[in-house]
Order: structure tokens, then sequence, then C-alpha cells
């Protein structure tokens, strides 16, 4: 059987050279290969009108937070107050003594030698100097202490760390990369006022994030392992 009847009449060979072979009126059509490009940007994931909502007040009460387009803070974790008691109870203690020689200084003069202190305008003024200064510096203990927060939203982990007056830097940590999350409470004070050490360590790098006078652990922790769960398997959140 001559397999060239079973070919279209436009594909048939018209003639055969002296080895056999066959010769075409016009050449054989052959496939194309069809190419296509990607596109210059992704395809952006559709926003829910709920997850959208969410992350535009989370932008209006936190500007200074970097939130990518569909991310929203779910909590905002603050240190207890209870950290504040000994630098705001020394500079209460330092103005009030100032302030008590201060009130005394006359009785404290009649009782000294002539000329070993200095007189009571001079006194007075270095004392209010020193009550201001003193009450400058716990100003600043109180800021640089409530500066120090982490924020957890539906995607990272945003750590701010304030040392001091000038000495800030900020941590982010994707929920994708926690391995484990845990709380410690030590001591009476910690199980009496619920508040101690939150503990994050990350895959891969082996780097562990410590948060401490963390108001409620225990209840921050179990918000966090939510959101971890939930971001690992692709489902929404649940409150």
């Amino acid at each position: 059987m001559n397999p060239d009847n079973n070919m279209p009449e436009e594909q048939k060979p018209v003639a055969y050279d002296s080895q056999g072979r066959p010769l075409y009126a016009a050449p054989p059509v052959q496939q194309q290969q069809v190419h296509f490009s990607r596109a210059v940007e992704p395809e952006k994931p559709k926003i829910s009108p709920e997850v959208q909502q969410k992350h535009d007040e989370s932008v209006r009460l936190y500007p200074w937070l970097n939130l990518s387009e569909a991310e929203y803070v779910i909590s905002a974790v603050r240190r207890h107050p209870i950290g504040l008691i000994l630098p705001v109870a020394i500079t209460i203690f330092l103005i009030a003594a100032i302030l008590s020689i201060l009130i005394n200084y006359d009785l404290i003069l009649q009782s000294a030698a002539i000329g070993t202190l200095p007189d009571a305008p001079t006194a007075w003024f270095i004392g209010i100097l020193l009550a201001a200064l003193f009450g400058i510096g716990g100003y600043i203990a109180v800021w640089v202490y409530t500066s120090n927060r982490f924020f957890l939203t539906n995607e990272s982990v945003i750590q701010e760390i304030q040392t001091s007056l000038f000495s800030k830097h900020e941590q982010t940590v994707s929920l994708l990369n926690i391995e484990d999350a845990s709380f410690y409470q030590k001591g009476i004070l910690q199980s009496m006022f619920d508040y101690g050490l939150i503990r994050l360590s990350t895959e891969g790098d082996e780097t562990t994030y410590r948060f401490s006078y963390v108001a409620h652990p225990k209840q921050q922790i179990a918000t966090l392992n939510n959101a971890v769960e939930a971001f690992k398997n692709g489902r929404p959140l649940e409150h």
C-alpha cells in the first residue's frame, strides 16, 4: 500500500529523484512552536473587602509600619506597666529629697557652720535645676520603656526595640519562619500581675527573639500561634 495515497493532494510529492527521494512543489508545512512571554508584573492577588478594611485601619493607626497590601495588625503588644515602678519611684524619691532640703534650708543654714553652705537663693537655683534634670531623666526612662513593643500582623511579627534616647532598631519576622513561640513566667510577681517573657525561634538561622514584661503572655502566645497556623495553612485568621 502506498502511504502517499493517504496524504492530502497539496502534501503529495510531484516526482522522485534518481535515489527515490520525493520531490514537492512546495515544502511541507511544519508545525510552528508558539512561545508565550511572561507578564512583566505578576497578577496581584485579590483582596477581600474585609481584609482591605482591616489594612486601611491599620495604616491609619500605625502609619510608620511598613505593611504589605493585604497585611493588617492583629494586636499591638506593649510592656506591662509594672516595669515602670522602679524608675518612677527613684525619680519621685530624688525630687522629693531635693524639695525637702530646700524647704528646710534655713534650718540647715542655722545648724551648719558659717560659710560652708551657699546662701538660700543659690541653693534654690541649684536644687530646682537638679530636680528638673531628675524629672527629665525619669521621663526619658519611661519613654524608652514604653517605646519597646511588638506588633502581630496576619503576615509577620514586627518588633520595635528602643535601648536609649537615640538608639532604636526594628526587627521583622515572617510568620512562615516562626518555628516555636512560647512564654515564661517566673516568680510570684509575674504570676500575680500576669506578665512575663515571650520567646520566638525561627527556622534555618536558629535566631531567637525575646520580648520581656509582656502583659497577659499566655493570651498573646495563643493569638500568635493561631496567626502562624493560619498563615502557613493559607486560611483566613479566626478571631
